[in-house]
């Protein structure tokens, strides 16, 4: 699979940080192309810039359409040969322009072990929710919200005392971890979608680690 990536996001760009950290350091193997953002104030950009990525603006506002907005984007990423697309941090629904552009090569990652608990304040829904165990998943993106195939997830217990906030920067730390892993995983081949399902061959499967457990 073709390892450049193009990585959206709205905000900090903590998620970012951990794929530049985890392709600097040799744990993944890819460059990242470029980085988008629909906010010009997103801190991300800056990240980007510092570690010598090309870091574009394409606001949201002023366009006709959503999908007129995303058509946008595709050809910024298919004039830089983007293969894989990463949200990271990317307050949007992707639209069917990007999602045409890039079939079955949008990855998103969320803060709660889907399909529980998805779109906004996941963290604060897990609390509410009284659930012991939350957590994080990368999935493929599809026209639906937090609802395509699942390539991996991390568990994190839910504390007593917990605060969307403290259990918040708790599942942050695993993201900075799922994050890279499910990219090398997707960039390594040898899966298929069968329905809602990610499935790895047996050989893909035996060729990569295990999954550290939460909070190693």
């Amino acid at each position: 699979m073709n390892r450049r990536l193009g990585v959206l996001i709205s905000g900090r760009g903590s998620n970012l940080q951990a794929l530049i950290d985890a392709i600097r350091d040799g744990r993944l193997d890819a460059t990242i192309a470029v980085v988008i953002s629909n906010r010009e104030d997103a801190q991300g950009l800056e990240r980007a810039r510092a570690a010598g990525i090309e870091a574009l603006t394409i606001s949201h506002r002023g366009w006709p359409s959503r999908d007129d907005h995303d058509r946008a984007i595709a050809r910024k990423l298919r004039a830089r040969e983007v293969g894989l697309v990463c949200l990271a941090g990317y307050m949007r629904l992707v639209a069917a322009p990007l999602l045409e552009a890039f079939p079955n090569a949008i990855l998103n990652i969320h803060p709660s072990l889907l399909p529980a608990f998805p779109g906004v304040d996941a963290q604060r829904q897990a609390i509410e929710h009284g659930v012991r165990v939350s957590g994080v998943t990368v999935h493929f993106v599809t026209s639906e919200l937090d609802n395509g195939p699942i390539v991996l997830q991390r568990a994190v217990p839910v504390l007593e005392g917990d605060t969307a906030e403290t259990l918040a920067a708790r599942i942050l730390v695993e993201e900075h971890k799922a994050y890279p892993e499910a990219v090398g995983i997707v960039l390594a081949g040898g899966w298929r979608i069968e329905g809602r399902r990610f499935v790895r061959s047996a050989t893909a499967a035996s060729a990569s680690p295990s999954p550290l457990p939460a909070g190693s």
